[in-house]
């Protein structure tokens, strides 16, 4: 990609992130003990994507964790309030405002800093991180992708972690069949899900690389969880919410149904 393409990319990433982080900039506020309990729990479940995620990584106390993309700071300051010292970097100048308001909010001014960059340029050192966290980053990034997650294995430490979750598609029919329902997305204008080619080229640098694939009926919590909110749902729709969680988990274990997934979390450490 040349330079010009990519700097005008940026421009719409941020611009497009910028708007939304502007809406969201009054309603900042501490973290929900509900939630936070959820993620805290000794195990956390399996069948839930950011759970599952969370269970992977285990005790989290003093650990130095680089949140790519973080966005708003929402899972910055989740990984923080478990014992992480988190640093976020995200393109976008505003969502960089709200994640920095959220730290202060929470009180984790001291274990949290964040960063306004593109990744593809972001001045990190070296071995700095035991884990780099990435949730639904990629996949805006796919024209530099190869490049990227060479960054992402420089910045890990060596036996640490890369830790993504991300869209795929790896069914084209049911691609095709989920643009032909009204189904209303905000999106910028070059991302789209992985395919098989990025997650091979992602295993070309985390040959250990692990897959563990979500969002086959959990498709539907759009309509089931009020504002996607499980632990401020009722308790019937939570329980619905888990219904299509352990279905989810059992069918996507197998071979042939694991490409109808929508989301996949992608695990590898990091030898050097």
């Amino acid at each position: 990609m040349s330079d010009h393409a990519r700097g005008s990319r940026w421009k719409k990433e941020a611009e497009f992130f910028d708007s939304v982080a502007r809406r969201h900039s009054q309603e900042v506020e501490p973290i929900d003990p509900v939630t936070l309990a959820r993620y805290s729990a000794a195990s956390p479940r399996r069948r839930f994507n950011l759970e599952y995620r969370f269970r992977l990584l285990g005790n989290l106390q003093g650990r130095e964790i680089l949140d790519a993309g973080c966005g708003e700071g929402v899972n910055s300051i989740l990984l923080a309030k478990l014992g992480a010292r988190v640093t976020g970097v995200d393109i976008s100048p505003a969502s960089i405002e709200v994640a920095q308001k959220r730290a202060q909010v929470n009180g984790l001014e001291g274990t949290t800093r964040f960063i306004c960059s593109p990744l593809e340029t972001a001045d990190l050192p070296s071995d700095s991180f035991d884990v780099v966290w990435g949730d639904a980053v990629l996949h805006h990034l796919i024209a530099d992708l190869d490049a990227l997650v060479v960054r992402f294995v420089t910045w890990t430490k060596p036996g640490g972690v890369v830790l993504l979750a991300e869209p795929v598609n790896l069914n084209h029919t049911l691609r095709w069949l989920r643009f032909k329902i009204p189904v209303k997305t905000h999106a910028t204008p070059d991302e789209r899900p992985l395919e098989r080619q990025e997650l091979s080229i992602i295993r070309q640098h985390l040959p250990q690389l692990y897959i563990r694939h979500f969002s086959l009926f959990g498709r539907l919590n759009r309509f089931i969880l009020v504002a996607h909110n499980y632990e401020r749902s009722s308790p019937l729709r939570r329980a619905l919410s888990n219904v299509l969680a352990l279905a989810d988990y059992g069918l996507l274990s197998l071979p042939w149904v694991s490409s109808l997934a929508g989301t996949a979390v992608l695990y590898g450490r990091v030898k050097k």
